[in-house]
């Protein structure tokens, strides 16, 4: 057993005449084939991708200057066209494009709140489709230089106007009392001051003053008219003063019957007519006073 395994050790030991053995290193075969598709998926995966996003920057027109009709300037963010929100907008000055309108649509409202730090609602307006409501403590209407047109607030309601013009067909009606230094009506208008069912009174500190300077003054009543000086007179000036419905008096037969009389005046403050005489004959025809 020796002398064979010495042989054999000897004969390994020796160089081979073929020469050394080459080893290849590599993917051969199905995963070569399986390597090279991947590599040409990924390849079309990303053309795919850069042809989308080469769409999507034409068809949203991205540019240097914004997105859309959405520009990015100097003093904000400027919108070309009609927008659309569907979250809450925050912003600090919203304005249209110089001499162009401002439109605010919507398909049941349009609300404006107006927060304090704590985001409780100070002041909301609402536009609705069928009315307008505003809520807050006053309510102000003022020219551009300033004026107050109108004012509104718990107290009282200012009307800043140099005029007030009603044009409903029935006029203004007030439940209560109303204080103004002028009432008139338009030139070549008449103006009527009109209580239908209860008593229509007029007071003034200093005086009520009636005038019309190119028409009649006529005051009618159903009851009784009152014309009534604590403290001064009541002045009727006019160039004729007619009181074509006073009572006459009776007259005495043996008189005759002339077209002179004298106004008479009762303990009570009625007035009647009695014929003229020498003297007066208010004495005679007291019984009109009864």
């Amino acid at each position: 057993m020796m002398p064979q395994e010495q042989y054999t050790h000897h004969r390994s030991s020796m160089p081979s005449s073929e020469g050394p053995q080459v080893y290849k290193v590599g993917i051969y075969g199905w995963r070569k084939r399986c390597l090279y598709f991947f590599v040409l998926l990924l390849m079309i995966l990303i053309l795919v991708n850069l042809a989308m996003t080469i769409w999507i920057l034409k068809v949203m027109n991205f540019t240097i200057d914004g997105m859309g009709n959405l520009r990015i300037t100097d003093k904000g963010l400027k919108l070309e066209g009609d927008s659309e929100f569907l979250q809450p907008l925050y912003a600090k000055e919203i304005q249209s494009r110089p001499g162009n309108a401002l439109y605010f649509k919507s398909a049941r409202n349009v609300t404006v709140n107006i927060l304090n730090d704590q985001t409780k609602v100070l002041t909301q307006l609402i536009t609705g489709p069928k009315a307008v409501e505003a809520y807050g403590k006053k309510f102000e209407v003022k020219t551009v230089s300033g004026k107050l047109l109108f004012s509104a607030d718990n107290d009282e309601v200012v009307v800043g106007a140099e005029r007030l013009r009603v044009l409903g067909a029935e006029g203004t009606v007030f439940p209560k009392s109303i204080e103004t230094p002028n009432v008139r009506a338009d030139p070549f208008k008449e103006l009527r001051l009109e209580s239908p069912t209860r008593s229509l009174v007029m007071e003034a500190p200093k005086g009520v003053e009636i005038n019309a300077e190119a028409g009649n003054m006529e005051a009618t009543c159903r009851t009784e008219l009152r014309l009534e000086s604590k403290d001064g007179e009541i002045k009727l000036d006019a160039a004729k003063i007619k009181l074509p419905r006073l009572p006459h008096g009776s007259y005495t037969p043996t008189g005759t019957r002339q077209k002179v009389f004298e106004i008479c005046v009762c303990a009570n403050g009625r007035l009647f007519l009695s014929q003229a005489g020498t003297g007066s004959t208010c004495q005679i025809n007291t019984s009109v006073c009864l």
